[in-house]
């Protein structure tokens, strides 16, 4: 076994990568207040070639050199745009008939291991703070929402590490089908 060189793994470039079909979810960032959580984000959307990520509130923007240091130039492939308030965001996002999931802990959460993308519709996936989670206002909004079970002491994981996880899943058919 031989560890590949980059020029080995065949990524493609940012302009192939704006050109390119994209995964229908777009990533919506409720008040992250992390600039690595934010660029860490970022790099997963690019990794699974995501439609937008949009920043809410006191989510910073590109360009950041804090974002940079986790995104490593994925906030160049990846479209981003802001929003003063997530609500915003959520509501033009679902008027273009975006299927609105949160992740959070609430009553009715669908666990993540039995939820099933469905390769025709849209999804706009919120994340939220890494102290207060996604605001109740968003929740509201929000069709549905998913939970990753966890089985430990802790009751959440780190916003990036949700994520990832949460986006490697939903991405997941559409990501099969290339």
């Amino acid at each position: 076994m031989r560890k590949l060189k980059l020029n080995e793994l065949g990524r493609i470039s940012v302009n192939e990568f704006k050109e390119s079909e994209k995964t229908p979810i777009v990533v919506v960032l409720d008040n992250v207040r992390s600039l690595h959580n934010v660029g860490s984000i970022f790099r997963t959307s690019d990794a699974f070639r995501l439609e937008a990520v949009y920043l809410c509130g006191i989510t910073s923007t590109p360009p950041h050199k804090e974002i940079h240091k986790t995104a490593l130039g994925a906030q160049d492939s990846v479209e981003w745009h802001y929003f003063n308030e997530t609500t915003d965001a959520v509501e033009k996002l679902k008027s273009e008939g975006y299927l609105a999931i949160g992740i959070e802990q609430v009553e009715g959460s669908t666990d993540l291991n039995t939820f099933k993308p469905d390769t025709e519709l849209k999804y706009a996936v919120v994340f939220g703070n890494e102290v207060k989670g996604v605001d109740q206002k968003v929740i509201n909004q929000c069709d549905s929402c998913i939970e990753i079970p966890q089985y430990g002491t802790k009751h959440s994981f780190n916003v990036s590490v949700t994520a990832g996880i949460v986006l490697w899943e939903l991405a997941k058919p559409w990501l099969r089908k290339q």
